[in-house]
C-alpha cells in the first residue's frame, strides 16, 4: 500500500499574520481620479452648426440688395407701431371669443342631450376640417350672398357696412379657434376624476355648480398649457387677415415696402415685430404653466435663470476638472 501525503497547491497564498492585516486596514485606500468623459461628437456637431449659421448670417449681412439701415428706420415707424397694436388687438378678441365659446361648445359636447352634442360636434368638424384663409373669405364675401342683414325688429343694414375688415377678421379668427378651445377644453374637463362629480352629485351640488366650482377649477390645470400656445400661435395666424384688407403688421409693413421699394427690408421689420410679440407672451407662458404645475409636480420645471447657472457652474467645473 502506499502512503497517501497532503501537498498544498503551488499557488496557494501563505497565511497573514493578524498584526499585518490591522496595518493593510490603517492605510487610507488611494483617492480615485475621475476623469470626464470626452464627448467628441457633441464638440463636433456644434462646429458645424455653428459654422452653419454663421455662413447663413454672413450670406444675409453681405448682400448688396438688403438695405440693412431701412429695417432700423421702419422699426418705429408709427405706421409699424399701429399695425403691431391692431394684431395684438386682433388675437386678444379673438382668443377671448374663442376661449369662451369653446368652454361652451365643450359643455355641449359633453352633454347628454344628443341635439346639443351632435351641433357641437359638426361645428368642430367644420371649423376644424377648412382653412383659415378659407373662412376669412367667407366672412368678408357674405355681402354676395346676404346683401342686407335683417334681424328684424332688433337691426337691419347693408352687409358690407356690417362686415367691415375688423368684423371679418375677428369672426374668422375667433370661430375658428372656438373649435380647437373646444377640444382642449373637453380633454380638460374629462382629466378630472368621475369621483369628483359624483362627491359633488351626493353632497346635492347642481350639474351646473359642480362645473362651476369643482371640475373647471382642477381641469384648468390641463387647459391652461395649450392655451397660452393657442395665443401665441393666435399671433401669427392674425397675419392671414391680411386678405380681408385689415391693416394689422403684415399688411402695414407690406404698404411701406410697396411705396418704398424696401420689400425684403419690411418683412424683415415684420419678422423681429412678431419675434418680439411672441416672445414677451413666452415668458409669460412659461411661468403660468409652472404655477399650474405645484399641485402635480413634486419638483417644478427650472426657470431660464436656474438653467444659466447650472450650465454655468458645469461648465466652470469641467474646466476645472481638465486643469
Amino acid at each position: 500500500m502506499t502512503d497517501k501525503f497532503e501537498k498544498e497547491p503551488a499557488d496557494a497564498t501563505p497565511p497573514v499574520s493578524k498584526e499585518a492585516s490591522a496595518s493593510a486596514a490603517s492605510v487610507a485606500p488611494e483617492a480615485i481620479k475621475a476623469v470626464p468623459v470626452r464627448h467628441w461628437g457633441r464638440y463636433v456637431s456644434a462646429v458645424v452648426v455653428l459654422a452653419l449659421v454663421g455662413l447663413l448670417v454672413n450670406a444675409f449681412a453681405t448682400a448688396d440688395k438688403i438695405q440693412w439701415s431701412a429695417v432700423g428706420d421702419y422699426v418705429f415707424d408709427d405706421t409699424v407701431l399701429k399695425g403691431a397694436g391692431r394684431t395684438l388687438l386682433i388675437s386678444v378678441l379673438a382668443m377671448v371669443m374663442g376661449v369662451v365659446l369653446g368652454v361652451i361648445l365643450a359643455v355641449m359636447r359633453l352633454s347628454k342631450n344628443p341635439v346639443t352634442s351632435w351641433v357641437a360636434w359638426v361645428y368642430i368638424w367644420f371649423f376644424r376640417g377648412t382653412p383659415v384663409y378659407v373662412q376669412l373669405l367667407l366672412w368678408f364675401n357674405l355681402a354676395l350672398i346676404f346683401p342686407t342683414l335683417n334681424l328684424g325688429p332688433i337691426y337691419k343694414d347693408e352687409m358690407v357696412d356690417v362686415m367691415t375688415p375688423f368684423m371679418a377678421a375677428l369672426l374668422g379668427l375667433g370661430l375658428n379657434e372656438a373649435a380647437y378651445m373646444a377640444e382642449i377644453c373637453r380633454a380638460g374637463l374629462l382629466a378630472v376624476d368621475e369621483g369628483q362629480t359624483e362627491a359633488s352629485h351626493a353632497l346635492g351640488m347642481s350639474h351646473a355648480k359642480t362645473l362651476r366650482r369643482i371640475v373647471i377649477p382642477q381641469a384648468m390645470r390641463v387647459i391652461v398649457p395649450p392655451t397660452g400656445n393657442e395665443f401665441i400661435n393666435m399671433l401669427k395666424t392674425s397675419s392671414l387677415v391680411y386678405a380681408v384688407t385689415y391693416n394689422e403688421l403684415l399688411r402695414a409693413t407690406s404698404t411701406i415696402g410697396s411705396t418704398s421699394y424696401a420689400v425684403m427690408e419690411m418683412l424683415f421689420v415684420a419678422c423681429i415685430w412678431y419675434l418680439v410679440m411672441t416672445s414677451v407672451f413666452s415668458v409669460f407662458q412659461f411661468y403660468l404653466e409652472r404655477r399650474y404645475a405645484r399641485g402635480s409636480s413634486r419638483n417644478l420645471p427650472p426657470t431660464p435663470w436656474q438653467k444659466i447657472k447650472v450650465n454655468m457652474m458645469a461648465f466652470s467645473r469641467e474646466r476645472g476638472n481638465t486643469a
